[in-house]
């Protein structure tokens, strides 16, 4: 049987592990229960940026990827922006680099964070683009996320 949030009743979750209940995408309450007060701060800190810096531009959409994906809420408009991934006791992002944005990103690897060239380094290219996760646990990496989204689509004017 399956827990309202996802893991298998009797299961203690890991770090990491997804909501997996399809029954309905998570609510905020469900969200910060399963990553934790201090995730949920920078989740939401993430996508209220998004908002006010991208104004309109995105409607954020919940995917159910499955029983090993579980639920994500990704911003696209005709491109992927970037994808959250609430995991336990955490979450990532994922930020899909094409060519333009691999190129932009290798102009500056010297102006990166160590952490983030090795994460970029490490990841997979497909044939879409290489696609970049990047578990958010500090302000540090919240920025840094933050700055691949400028550098991957600069907010529109005004912003």
């Amino acid at each position: 049987m399956i827990s309202s949030i996802g893991t298998a009743e009797g299961t203690v979750p890991r770090i990491g592990d997804r909501i997996t209940d399809k029954t309905a995408p998570p609510d905020d309450t469900a969200i910060r229960s399963w990553i934790g007060p201090e995730a949920f701060e920078r989740w939401a800190e993430l996508r209220k940026w998004i908002d006010e810096f991208y104004p309109g531009v995105f409607a954020p959409d919940w995917l159910y990827g499955g029983k090993s994906r579980g639920w994500s809420l990704r911003y696209k408009k005709t491109k992927a922006f970037t994808t959250l991934v609430p995991e336990y006791r955490r979450f990532s992002t994922v930020v899909v680099m094409g060519g333009a944005e691999r190129e932009k990103f290798e102009e500056r690897r010297y102006v990166w964070r160590p952490q983030l060239v090795k994460l970029y380094d490490e990841a997979k290219t497909y044939i879409d683009g290489k696609w970049l996760t990047v578990a958010i646990s500090s302000a540090e990496d919240l920025h840094d996320v933050r700055d691949l989204l400028i550098m991957k689509r600069p907010p529109p004017s005004g912003s």
